[in-house]
């Protein structure tokens, strides 16, 4: 009875580890599944987690191109000279979107899939815009470069005409100042039949030409004025120059002596003037002229002028 006793004993004992050996198997794999699954479950979570970064960090990048070509889109209208209004606003509401974006990780990306699709439609329809615009720029500029061709065209024919009028003008102008010069000496007055006569400290006047110094007071010069239909029949000054045997004017204010203008520009000392009333009837007129000294010995030239003219002399000699 014992012997059987102490055989059972040994039997239960055995039994007993191998019961443990199989609940101790049994939690190891269970513990070894459940390790499994949250290995699993980590797996496709940090999966998971990298998707969703790539995906902001693609949607980020889409977006930036987008705020690039907007802004290229804006230079070219503006270059165009086109309203730029509406783009500046997509551009605003692009850049909320950037921002809204960078503070929050939780966001639908399908909904800035739509959004994205959104601005690259907007993209396409301002590119057409654009092109039309580019078009209508061309067509003013080529516009723009014709009537700048004719403008020149007209420019050049109207400078020409002008210079041409500028050239007949001046030539006129030259005609007519020629003419004109032809038409004053022409209408110069004429002296004829010039004689000097010399007047005796008495009154007696002599003629001759020739006269004694001590028999000389005054002179008078006597002429006649030729008719000239082109001569204004209005008042004239007779300008008398006598110059003496050495060439010098004889000249002292006191008498009334000045000076006066030649038509060759010329400043010139006159004698004596003497204020007459031309008629074209071929006046005669007289000057009587008293120096107040002595005459020198020799022969004196007597010139006549009017208006700067030159016209008629006559002599006289002193003995």
């Amino acid at each position: 009875m014992e012997n059987n006793q102490n055989t059972n004993q040994p039997r239960k004992s055995n039994g007993l580890l191998t019961a443990g050996l199989v609940v101790m198997t049994a939690v190891a794999g269970f513990l070894g599944y459940l390790l499994s699954q949250e290995k699993e479950v980590s797996g496709r979570q940090e999966s998971e987690i990298q998707t969703k970064v790539g995906e902001l960090a693609s949607t980020h990048a889409k977006l930036d191109s987008l705020s690039l070509q907007l802004d290229q889109r804006i230079a070219e209208v503006q270059r165009l000279g086109g309203n730029v209004d509406e783009l500046m606003k997509v551009k605003a509401d692009l850049e909320k979107d950037k921002a809204s974006l960078r503070k929050n990780s939780r966001v639908s990306i399908a909904k800035y899939d739509r959004k994205i699709k959104d601005y690259e439609a907007f993209l396409v329809q301002k590119d057409e815009e654009i092109a039309k615009l580019q078009e209508e720029n061309q067509q003013l500029s080529s516009s723009n470069e014709q009537l700048n061709t004719e403008n020149t065209g007209l420019k050049t024919n109207l400078e020409t005409t002008r210079q041409a009028y500028t050239d007949t003008v001046g030539t006129l102008a030259t005609q007519n100042k020629e003419l004109a010069q032809k038409v004053t000496i022409a209408s110069a007055l004429r002296a004829e039949n010039v004689r000097v006569y010399a007047i005796t400290p008495k009154g007696k006047e002599r003629d001759g030409e020739k006269y004694k110094a001590k028999r000389m007071d005054k002179i008078r010069v006597a002429f006649q004025l030729a008719k000239n239909p082109l001569t204004k029949e209005e008042p004239k000054d007779i300008l008398v120059r006598v110059l003496d045997p050495e060439g010098a004017v004889v000249s002292d204010q006191a008498t009334g002596s000045g000076t006066f203008t030649t038509q060759g520009g010329q400043e010139q000392v006159y004698t004596t003037k003497q204020q007459i009333r031309f008629t074209n009837d071929s006046p005669t007129v007289e000057v009587v002229y008293g120096r107040g000294l002595p005459y020198k010995k020799g022969k004196y030239n007597v010139e006549l002028y009017s208006e700067g003219f030159k016209i008629g002399e006559g002599v006289f000699v002193v003995r």
